[in-house]
C-alpha cells in the first residue's frame, strides 16, 4: 500500500491552526465522524499532492443521498468509505470565477492547459472550504465544509476573459449561511480570482467578491481567506468568522523582516532610502527622506538589502525584476500594455533627438519659434540644414511622421503665451491652479532666517505696484481683494545656490503679483526674482514690470518664463508628488493593515486605492530617482525631492488638504454658511475651484450618508477598534514626522470621520485629476510653460546683455529647454496624461460598490451620487459655454474640462476623474 508522506501543510497560518481541528488526508479516509460539520481543514504537502496525481486516484464524491456524504479514497485498490453525517441535507454549488491572462508565451499557455487537464481529472485545482457564520458547539469555532473545485476541466463563462471551476457540496441542514471561504490554489502558478458565488442556500446566490491574486501553494503554504459581500463593523462580525477576520489582517501586516516576494500581499512602512544608486556612482547617491533632518511620509516597504557603499540606502531593483508592491496593487495587463505603448512612443519621439545629440551636441537649442512648432508639425530638423544628404537628415526625414506630437489644447492659440492675461489665467485654470493666494498686506515678508537670506522685506513696494493698477490706490485694491500673489520665494531661495551649481540649469526664487481688474481680468503687474545674498551683494532682488518699450518687454517675457519654471517644479514635486502621491501612500497601507476587507470603511475606500502603490513605486524608480526624469527636466534638478521635503515640513497639513479649507487658507474663498461647502469664492471665475467645489460637495454628501448608515449608534466611532487603529497608524507610522502636530483631526464623532474620508477621497480623485491629467493638454507647449531655464537674465554690466540687445529672440530661445529636453518632456507629459482603457471613473462607483457590498441602502446612495455627477457634468459644460466666464471661454481659450467626471474614452482626453491615483 502506497504510504502518503507528510510535509508542510497547505492551510491557514500558525496563528489559526490551534483554533480549528486539522485533519490529514489519511485522517479523512479512516476517521468516521458523527457529523460532517465538524470543523476541519485538509492539509497537503507538495509530495502528497503529486504522489496522488501520479499513482493514486483520489475522488471526493458528494453522494446525492439525504442520509450521508461519502468520501471515497482508492489507494492501491483498497477502498475506505466514510459516512460523515446523518440527517437532512441540501445540494450547494460553488462557482469559482478566474480571469484569463490576456497574453503570454505559447509554451506557458500549453503548460497551463496541460495542468488544467491534470488537475481537472484528479479533481484538485482548488480546495474550497466554506466557513459558516455560526459556531460549532463542539469546537467553538466556525463550521467548515470542504470540497475541490475542478472535478473535470474548467469551463468558459459568458465573459470570454473568465473561466469557471465548480464544486458541489452536500450541506447538512444545521450548517448556516457561509460567511467566509478558505481557498487553496493547487495550480503551479498564481491565479486571478474574480469572485466565488455559492448557489443553493435558499436566500439567493451568496457572492464572495475577490478581484485578487491567489498565490500557488508552491509559493506559500498558507491559504487565502475570502469574505462575502457584506460589510460588518468589528463587533458585528459573525461568531464563526471572527478569528478569520483577525487572521487575515495579521497575514497582511507581515512581520517586518526579510525581502518581500512578488506573490506576497504584505503592507508595511519604510523610509525613502531607495532613490539613489551609490554602488554605481557616488554622483548617484541621494539622501534618505523621512526623519528629523528631512521629514517625509513613509512608503511601502520592500525589504531589499542595503547597498554595498551606503548601508542606509536600499539597493536598486534591477530590470527585469520589478519593485515590490503587494500583489494586488500591481497593474493589470491592459494597464501594462498602455504604459508599454507610451514608453515605445516616448522612445520613438526621443530617438531622433538622441541621435542628433550623439553626433552633434546634446545642447541644441531652438533656433526659432518655428522650430518649436515643428515638434507638432514637421518633427525635428538637424543642426545643419545644408547637409541634405547626411545620414542624420535621412533618418530625420524617414521618421518625420512618426515623431509628431499631437497638438495640445493649449496651443490652439499659438500666441496666447505672449499675453499677460493668459499667464495669469493659468493660475486659475491651468496645470497648477492651487498656488495663487490673496495678497493681504504690504510689505511682503519672507519667513526665512534673515541672518542667512538677508532682510525679510520684499523689494516689491507700494510705489512699484500702484502705477500698474489703472488709477486704483493700493489700499483700495487690498481692501477689495483685488491683489493676488504667486509666491515661490521662500520655497526656492534655500536651494538656489545648489541648483545654479548644476550644469544646464539656472533659477531664481520668484514672486509675481497679479491684479484682478474691475472688468474681471486677472493680469500680472510685477515680478520679483531673487538670488541668495553674497558678501559682495547683500541684496540680489530684481524687479520686472510689463513696460511698453522693446527692451522692457523682452525682459518681462524672460521674467515670466522664470516664474513658470519655478511654478512647474512646485507643481510637480510639491503639489503633485508630495501632497497627493506620497501623502496618500500611508492612507492605503494603513487601510489594508488595520481595516478588514469586510469593514465598511475599507469597502468605501477600496476603489480609491487602485494602482497607487504601483504608480508610486514606478515613480521612485524612474521619475524622482537619481538621474531620473524630474532631475533632468525640472528646474530644481537633483534637489527636487529635498525641496518637497521642506514643503512637507513647513506647509503640509492634513486638515488643509480639504478643498474648502485650502481655498480659505489661501484667501481665495471666504467662509459662508449659506454657500455650497460653506465657502464663497473671491474670484467667481476660478474654474478649478468652482468645478472642484461641485465635486467635493457630491463626495461629501455621499460620505456623510455612508458614515451615518454604519455609525448611527452613540460612541460607535470610538468603539470601533479597527477604525481607531487605522487613524492612529496613519498619524504615527505613516506620517511619523508629523505625528505630534496639533492640527490632526480627532476621530471621535461621525462628523470627524466623514471629514477625514471626504478629504482622502477628494485628494486621490478630483484633486489628482485636476493636477495630473492636464499636463499635456494644458502644459504641452514649451513656450507656454517651460519647466526649466538654462540662463539667468542678463544685467546691463554683463557681457551677455549686449548680445541680448542685438538678438533678444535668440537669448530667449537659448534660455529655454533644449530640443532634446523638450521632446523628452512632451513624451513624459503625454504618457502621464493618458487614461488607460481599464480606467475606473467616479461615475462607475455605483457598479463597483454593487460588487463589493450587497447592502441595498448603500447601493441607493451610489445611485444618487451617480445622478449628481451627471448634473455636475452638465453644469461644467454650460460654464464652458458661458461667454462671461473668460477664464474658460473665449477665442482660442481652452475650456476647463479636467473635473468633468467622465472621460471620452482612453487616451489624452483632458477630462475624466478616476477614482484613484492611476498615473
Amino acid at each position: 500500500m502506497f504510504k502518503i508522506q507528510h510535509g508542510p501543510p497547505v492551510t491557514l497560518s500558525t496563528h489559526i491552526q490551534s483554533v480549528f481541528i486539522v485533519r490529514r488526508l489519511e485522517d479523512i479516509a479512516s476517521t468516521r465522524s458523527s457529523r460532517r460539520t465538524t470543523s476541519s481543514v485538509a492539509r497537503f504537502s507538495s509530495d502528497q499532492y503529486w504522489n496522488m496525481a501520479i499513482g493514486n486516484w483520489v475522488r471526493i464524491r458528494a453522494a446525492n443521498n439525504s442520509t450521508r456524504n461519502v468520501i471515497e479514497s482508492t489507494v492501491d485498490d483498497e477502498v475506505v468509505s466514510t459516512v460523515e453525517s446523518e440527517g437532512e441535507s441540501i445540494d450547494v454549488k460553488a462557482v469559482v470565477m478566474l480571469r484569463k491572462k490576456m497574453k503570454g508565451k505559447i509554451s506557458d499557455k500549453i503548460g497551463e492547459w496541460m495542468e488544467s487537464i491534470t488537475k481537472g481529472i484528479i479533481g484538485g485545482a482548488m480546495l474550497i472550504q466554506l466557513v459558516s457564520e455560526d459556531i460549532d458547539p463542539d469546537t467553538k469555532s466556525g463550521k467548515i465544509l470542504e470540497c475541490y473545485a475542478g472535478s473535470w476541466l474548467p469551463k468558459a463563462s459568458d465573459n470570454p476573459s473568465i473561466v469557471e471551476y465548480t464544486a458541489n457540496f452536500i450541506v447538512p441542514s444545521d450548517f448556516r449561511r457561509p460567511g467566509a471561504i478558505i481557498l487553496t490554489n493547487f495550480h503551479d502558478k498564481e491565479v486571478h480570482l474574480v469572485q466565488i458565488v455559492i448557489h443553493g442556500f435558499g436566500e439567493g446566490p451568496i457572492t464572495f467578491p475577490a478581484n485578487t491574486w491567489i498565490h500557488s501553494w508552491k509559493d506559500d503554504p498558507d491559504s487565502r481567506i475570502i469574505f462575502r459581500n457584506q460589510a460588518y463593523l468589528p463587533h458585528q462580525t459573525a461568531p464563526g468568522i471572527r478569528v478569520l477576520r483577525r487572521e487575515d489582517l495579521l497575514k497582511i501586516r507581515g512581520n517586518g523582516n526579510g525581502e518581500r516576494k512578488r506573490h506576497e500581499r504584505v503592507y508595511d512602512y519604510a523610509l525613502y532610502n531607495d532613490l539613489g544608486n551609490p554602488d554605481k556612482s557616488n554622483d548617484l547617491s541621494r539622501p534618505v527622506f523621512g526623519g528629523e533632518e528631512r521629514p517625509y511620509p513613509r512608503r511601502c516597504r520592500t525589504g531589499r538589502s542595503p547597498t554595498k557603499t551606503d548601508p542606509c540606502a536600499e539597493s536598486i531593483a534591477e530590470s527585469p525584476h520589478p519593485v515590490y508592491v503587494p500583489r494586488d496593487e500591481a497593474f493589470e495587463e491592459i494597464k501594462e500594455d498602455t504604459l508599454s505603448a507610451k514608453r515605445w512612443n516616448g522612445l520613438m519621439h526621443n530617438l531622433i533627438p538622441a541621435i542628433v545629440a550623439k553626433f552633434l551636441s546634446p545642447n541644441i537649442p531652438f533656433n526659432s519659434f518655428t522650430d518649436i512648432d515643428k515638434l507638432y508639425i514637421d518633427g525635428l530638423s538637424s543642426k545643419d540644414e545644408n547637409q541634405k544628404e547626411s545620414l542624420i537628415n535621412q533618418i530625420l526625414f524617414a521618421g518625420e511622421r512618426l515623431l509628431k506630437f499631437e497638438i495640445p489644447v493649449i496651443r490652439r492659440d499659438r500666441f496666447a503665451w505672449l499675453r499677460d492675461h493668459e499667464f495669469a489665467r493659468q493660475t486659475l485654470a491651468g496645470v497648477n491652479p492651487v498656488n495663487i493666494e490673496l495678497l493681504k498686506e504690504l510689505p511682503i515678508l519672507s519667513k526665512l532666517d534673515p541672518q542667512i537670506y538677508g532682510p525679510p522685506e520684499s523689494a516689491i513696494t507700494k510705489a512699484l505696484i500702484e502705477p500698474e493698477l489703472n488709477g486704483m490706490k493700493i489700499e483700495e485694491a487690498i481692501e477689495n481683494k483685488r491683489l493676488f500673489i504667486l509666491d515661490h520665494h521662500d520655497m526656492f531661495l534655500p536651494f538656489i545656490e545648489n541648483i545654479n551649481s548644476l550644469s544646464g540649469i539656472k533659477a531664481y526664487a520668484s514672486r509675481a503679483v497679479l491684479f484682478y481688474t474691475p472688468t474681471g481680468i486677472l493680469r500680472p503687474v510685477i515680478i520679483e526674482l531673487s538670488l541668495p545674498p553674497t558678501p559682495a551683494s547683500p541684496r540680489t532682488n530684481r524687479i520686472f514690470t510689463p513696460g511698453h518699450d522693446a527692451t522692457t518687454s523682452w525682459l518681462w517675457k524672460l521674467a515670466k518664463a522664470h516664474v513658470c519654471s519655478n511654478d512647474a517644479t512646485i507643481f510637480q514635486m510639491v503639489n503633485h508628488w508630495m501632497r497627493i502621491h506620497a501623502c496618500a501612500e500611508p492612507y492605503i497601507i494603513a487601510t489594508h493593515r488595520q481595516l478588514s476587507s469586510m469593514h465598511p470603511i475599507y469597502k468605501l475606500l477600496h476603489p480609491h486605492m487602485r494602482y497607487t502603490l504601483q504608480v508610486n513605486a514606478f515613480s521612485r524608480k524612474t521619475f524622482i530617482s537619481a538621474n531620473g526624469i524630474v532631475e533632468a527636466l525640472d528646474c530644481a534638478g537633483k534637489y527636487g525631492v529635498e525641496l518637497s521635503s521642506a514643503a512637507y515640513q513647513n506647509l503640509w497639513r492634513f486638515d488643509m488638504e480639504a478643498l474648502p479649507a485650502d481655498l480659505v487658507k489661501r484667501g481665495m474663498a471666504v467662509e459662508d454658511p449659506a454657500a455650497p461647502c460653506g465657502v464663497k469664492l473671491v474670484i467667481e471665475d476660478y474654474p478649478y475651484a468652482a468645478d472642484g467645489l461641485l465635486l467635493y460637495s457630491a463626495i461629501k454628501e455621499l460620505v456623510e450618508s455612508y458614515v451615518e448608515h454604519y455609525y448611527s449608534e452613540p460612541d460607535s466611532v470610538t468603539s470601533d477598534v479597527e477604525l481607531q487603529g487605522w487613524w492612529n497608524e496613519i498619524k504615527n507610522k505613516g506620517h511619523p514626522d508629523k505625528k505630534d502636530e496639533p492640527w490632526w483631526p480627532n476621530l471621535i464623532t461621525k462628523e470627524d470621520l466623514s471629514g477625514i474620508l471626504t478629504t482622502m477621497i477628494w485628494v486621490v480623485s478630483g484633486n489628482h485629476a485636476a493636477i495630473n491629467f492636464g499636463q499635456y493638454p494644458l502644459g504641452g507647449y514649451v513656450l507656454h510653460r517651460p519647466t526649466l531655464m538654462r540662463k539667468l537674465i542678463p544685467q546691463e554690466e554683463e557681457p551677455d546683455y549686449k548680445q541680448f540687445l542685438l538678438d533678444p529672440e535668440q537669448m530667449f530661445l537659448s534660455s529655454l529647454p533644449t530640443q532634446f529636453q523638450a521632446t523628452k518632456l512632451l513624451a513624459v507629459q503625454d504618457a502621464v496624461s493618458t487614461h488607460s482603457p481599464d480606467e475606473e471613473y467616479l461615475p462607475q462607483l455605483q457598479q463597483l460598490h454593487s460588487f463589493l457590498n450587497n447592502d441595498q441602502q448603500v447601493i441607493e446612495m451610489y445611485e444618487r451620487f451617480s445622478a449628481r455627477l451627471v448634473e455636475i457634468e452638465q453644469t461644467i459644460k454650460e460654464r464652458n459655454e458661458d461667454a462671461t466666464l473668460i477664464n474658460r471661454c473665449g477665442a482660442g481659450t481652452a475650456p476647463y474640462e479636467l473635473l468633468i467626471p467622465s472621460s471620452l474614452g482612453p487616451g489624452v482626453t483632458g477630462r475624466g476623474v478616476p477614482n484613484s491615483i492611476t498615473n
